[in-house]
């Protein structure tokens, strides 16, 4: 006998090296198109800035250093970070329940954060803070209340997304209850907000938010190893000495902690947390929900969707939001028939 590794290793080992390289590669190249976006983002505005401008005020100097690095920098900024803090909290759901639709805008988590919000702007002052802290307790909430109805299913499967669903439509009601009950000028802010929208955010807005999901990536990135284990099987999971109930209510937490805060400041923004991480799958071919892909994929849509926002009826524009709710509608209909022929 001799000490030489089964073929079937040997080709599983193979396999992994392979995934994994390409992983990197299609990481490395989502990060370039990304920033080759954020370029032309940073050029954008009511009139086109040259290479050289952006460049100059990238570097301090130059006439547009204001414009670029004040008003369009910002915005580009949170569009990247935004949509990589939606495709984590998308990568976690949907590794929790293990199906392409457990994301926080189809089980009801931006619904949830949208309705703490409302009541912050309805009810208080609406401020940053009080919209923040009512986002992040909404979606809470609404996490909580999902899992004791699924509890049956231990956070996951079919069933967690179909009650997800309906605490999804039951809240979105009672959104458009508060909405209608509110003032006039408390129902048009609430409403433009619901949208979702990165215009006229600049740094004082984001700096907290910013450090609230690099803290939140952070501590992704400790839990990833376990959450794919987990994502393989409970037994599996439990095997290799994973705590599953502390494991999904840390990774809950962080996921509604990515969505809420988004949420506060730009407001739900739908679609990139449904479709980024699958989108980030394929591309990279792997058999799970990797993170690396899911954030750089949400980045990069949210960024190509909010330069489509700004030029589509240029000079006017659009809330993020309604590019994406388009895409979005197309892409689950597309998911829905896919899951559907597959059972």
């Amino acid at each position: 006998m001799t000490g030489d590794a089964p073929p079937v290793a040997i080709r599983a080992g193979r396999f992994s090296a392979l995934v994994e390289r390409r992983t990197v590669a299609v990481s490395l190249t989502l990060l370039g198109v990304a920033l080759l976006l954020a370029f032309v983002g940073l050029s954008h505005g009511s009139t086109w800035s040259t290479p050289p401008e952006v460049f100059a005020a990238l570097t301090g100097r130059g006439d547009s250093s204001v414009v670029i690095l004040q008003w369009r920098l910002p915005r580009v900024a949170a569009a990247l970070v935004f949509g990589a803090a939606l495709g984590l909290a998308g990568a976690i759901f949907q590794n929790l329940t293990r199906n392409p639709l457990g994301s926080p805008d189809v089980i009801g988590l931006d619904a949830g954060a949208y309705t703490g919000a409302l009541i912050a702007i309805a009810v208080l002052n609406g401020t940053s803070a009080q919209l923040a802290t009512g986002s992040v307790l909404g979606g809470l909430l609404a996490a909580a209340t999902i899992y004791l109805l699924s509890l049956d299913s231990g956070l996951s499967g079919l069933r967690l997304v179909v009650t997800g669903i309906a605490v999804n439509a039951i809240l979105t009601a009672l959104n458009s209850w508060i909405v209608l009950r509110a003032e006039l000028d408390v129902a048009i802010a609430a409403t433009g907000w619901n949208a979702g929208s990165l215009n006229g955010v600049d740094w004082d807005e984001l700096y907290l938010p910013f450090a609230v999901v690099g803290v939140l990536a952070l501590a992704l990135v400790t839990l990833s190893n376990a959450m794919h284990q987990a994502a393989l099987g409970d037994q599996l999971a439990v095997t290799s000495g994973v705590g599953l109930n502390r494991l999904r209510l840390l990774l809950v937490l962080v996921g509604v902690g990515c969505t809420a805060t988004v949420t506060a400041v730009a407001g739900p923004i739908v679609f990139i947390a449904l479709a980024a991480p699958q989108i980030g799958r394929r591309l990279a071919r792997a058999a799970g929900v990797t993170l690396l892909p899911a954030a750089l994929t949400g980045a990069l849509l949210l960024l190509c969707a909010d330069l489509v926002a700004q030029l589509l009826l240029a000079p006017v524009a659009l809330p993020v939001g309604v590019v994406t709710t388009a895409i979005g509608g197309c892409y689950l209909i597309w998911l829905l028939i896919r899951e559907v022929k597959r059972r």
